[in-house]
């Protein structure tokens, strides 16, 4: 769960350090409960098992002032996700806008308001791949990064310290089941739908700073639209291509509100 934690800075992304040691055996520990074990997993096989999907998430995330005061911010993250190594992400906000394009080759990072892009290349390797490591490679984090891993290697179970089934909820019509867990550093909870073992909601809060920021999204998923290459796929049209610097996250521009 390393990436979730990455949500709450400012792409809507998580700081690295949730895969530590293995905890206890989830059997063995009373705080547990192996249905709550079990609905992940399923939700992970449910997402790795789409050849294909569109994906809209309405977001929150709290920040924090230097004198402990919070801000929430709302946003928008778009995902077109085709095969195991082409994908599209929109990042938007009134304090930024941001496309990001992989085509199992070649990773682009764009600013619409702008116009400038950049590319990294030579990459070839899936999309799951490219958002396990692009933190620590490239210093590029990507929002709801979890939807790649969950269902893989990279999301054990085993570090779960605490996993339990809080009820239940309709969220936008779809009966969900709510869940909550416990990693090193980190709270989360997540509503999956009945229907489709999809998560339809994910709510993450960082113990990585005292005030304890929130960052929340609502999922909207559309697994029937036709996706092509071209929906994947970078035009850069009049914007200018620009170096690629891996130590600057590619958007932590909020201040300049662009």
């Amino acid at each position: 769960m390393h990436s979730l934690r990455r949500c709450l800075m400012g792409m809507v992304i998580l700081t690295a350090g949730l895969l530590a040691a293995p905890a206890a055996s989830a059997a063995a520990d009373p705080a547990i409960d192996p249905a709550a074990i079990t609905a992940v997993e399923q939700m992970g096989k449910a997402l790795r098992a789409l050849p294909k999907f569109a994906l809209t998430a309405s977001t929150r995330t709290e920040y924090v002032l230097d004198d402990g005061q919070k801000l929430s911010l709302a946003g928008t993250v778009n995902y077109k996700v085709l095969g195991a190594d082409h994908f599209f992400v929109e990042i938007l906000s009134d304090q930024q806008h941001r496309q990001l394009f992989y085509d199992g080759h070649t990773l682009t990072l764009f600013a619409p308001r702008l116009k400038y892009y950049t590319t990294v290349e030579n990459l070839d390797r899936s999309s799951q791949a490219l958002v396990a490591d692009a933190a620590t490679e490239l210093g590029v984090e990507f929002p709801l990064a979890d939807l790649f891993l969950w269902g893989t290697l990279a999301f054990p179970t085993t570090s779960f310290q605490s996993a339990l089934k809080v009820g239940s909820e309709t969220i936008e019509g779809d009966a969900t089941d709510h869940f909550a867990f416990r990693q090193p550093g980190v709270d989360w909870q997540v509503w999956i739908s009945r229907r489709t073992n999809l998560p339809r909601e994910v709510q993450i809060t960082s113990h990585s700073d005292p005030a304890l920021p929130t960052y929340q999204a609502t999922l909207d998923w559309d697994t029937r639209r036709a996706i092509s290459t071209a929906d994947v796929t970078f035009k850069p049209g009049d914007a200018t291509r620009i170096a690629f610097v891996p130590a600057v996250a590619v958007v932590d521009d909020t201040a300049g509100g662009r």
